[in-house]
């Protein structure tokens, strides 16, 4: 069955490689839609969806649009009217799959165009450019492919046609095993819960009780990127329940850490008013090893080593004092319930007895600060055990089972 294939790029300068995108796409049997968001010369060829269409989807022109000094006012300009149009091609049943083809800017603006397409529609990137600083905002939290092309977009040659053929494979493979978004549904009741390879144990457990009581569980790795997606997944109506064993990203985010999971982070969660159960994973814990942002700030503390290029500290006082807030603040706006599960003994199998950064006191200072911020509706619970030992697990269960039921026959 033939579908449609929409192609990001700019004609103006890769309009030779986009034209045999499209071309090779053509001969997989399916229709490639051109979305030419040039912004320089005039192009040898001309787009599906041109320039000016594009600049009309903001109320713009592009000849003004030209004429402007700031490249940075142009790009995201031509970004949003592409978003608008990405929006209503989707709107009519016009995107099976998207692909984007260029460097570093003509990639930002693919990705940021793709985030308007909602979880299972394929989305490929093709690029020449595929650095580290780049790789992780064109991720953002989509489920994206990156291509990493080795040869610039320059000319075309044997080498550069069998790379771009392969691309146009590809998506081309991908939106023919593609199933349509509507028809992706969960088996109720499903639940999404959240680990890092300092909680192994707690996960495992925890997914072994739920799905022993008849839940379907999925899984998502708390690096950043992915519990973002299940944020994502939630506001679009996937899942009947949350257990965030890991929800660090938050104040990760507000310290630089290496796992920092947006500003955006637990909102969906809270909107969508479905039952929540959180566990406080290395929310007292932060990397401190080579990549670590203002290292300088963390490396001095006492800390345990992980590989050659992490290592990890504690949050001081004054840190988990700030961050209490800004969790509170997310977790009072919910419309469901909500409950916060703290092991006494450790949060994670870096800090359980016996180790550096095992403190339970300075734990506290974050349990009292939040405890000053939450409403009274949200109950803080605590049990005598380290996050790691199966008896947290059965507590977050347990505790989940409770505000479920309730839910359920609310």
């Amino acid at each position: 069955m033939s579908k449609t294939i929409v192609i990001i790029g700019s004609l103006d300068s890769k309009g030779e490689q986009l034209q045999y995108l499209k071309e090779r796409i053509g001969a997989r049997g399916h229709r490639a839609l051109m979305l030419d968001v040039s912004m320089g010369s005039v192009p040898r060829f001309t787009g599906d969806i041109t320039p000016r269409e594009i600049a009309q989807a903001v109320g713009k022109d592009i000849d003004e649009i030209l004429t402007w000094p700031d490249r940075l006012t142009r790009t995201e300009t031509m970004t949003e009217g592409a978003r608008q149009t990405m929006r209503k091609l989707y709107a009519r049943g016009q995107v099976d799959g998207v692909v984007s083809l260029g460097g570093s800017t003509m990639n930002l603006l693919g990705s940021r165009v793709m985030r308007t397409l909602p979880f299972g529609i394929p989305k490929v990137i093709a690029t020449s450019a595929a650095q580290t600083v780049y790789i992780k905002d064109w991720f953002e939290a989509m489920d994206v492919l990156v291509v990493q092309m080795i040869l610039e977009f320059t000319g075309m040659n044997e080498l550069l046609k069998h790379g771009i053929g392969q691309v146009a494979g590809v998506i081309s493979g991908m939106v023919e095993e593609s199933r349509p978004p509507a028809s992706l549904k969960l088996a109720y009741p499903s639940v999404a819960i959240t680990e890092i390879g300092f909680s192994p144990r707690c996960t495992r457990e925890t997914e072994r009780l739920l799905e022993a009581e008849g839940f379907h569980v999925c899984t998502f790795h708390a690096q950043g990127i992915s519990e973002r997606a299940m944020d994502r997944l939630v506001s679009q109506g996937f899942f009947d329940g949350v257990i965030d064993i890991v929800p660090a990203g938050v104040i990760e985010e507000m310290y630089g850490g290496n796992r920092p999971a947006g500003k955006e982070r637990l909102d969906a969660i809270c909107e969508r008013g479905i039952p929540l159960v959180l566990a406080p994973c290395c929310i007292n814990l932060t990397g401190c090893g080579p990549t670590r942002t203002s290292r300088e700030l963390y490396a001095s503390r006492p800390q345990i080593p992980i590989d050659g290029m992490r290592g990890m500290t504690r949050y001081n006082d004054d840190e988990l004092k700030a961050a209490a807030p800004v969790y509170a603040e997310k977790l009072n706006r919910s419309k469901g319930p909500v409950r916060f599960v703290f092991p006494l003994k450790g949060w994670s199998n870096l800090d359980h007895e016996g180790t550096v950064l095992y403190d339970p006191e300075k734990d506290r200072v974050f349990i009292e600060a939040l405890r000053k911020h939450l409403d009274a509706r949200i109950a803080i619970v605590e049990v005598p055990y380290n996050l790691e030992d199966p008896e947290f697990a059965r507590a977050l269960v347990d505790n989940f089972e409770a505000v479920f039921e309730k839910e359920s026959r609310a």
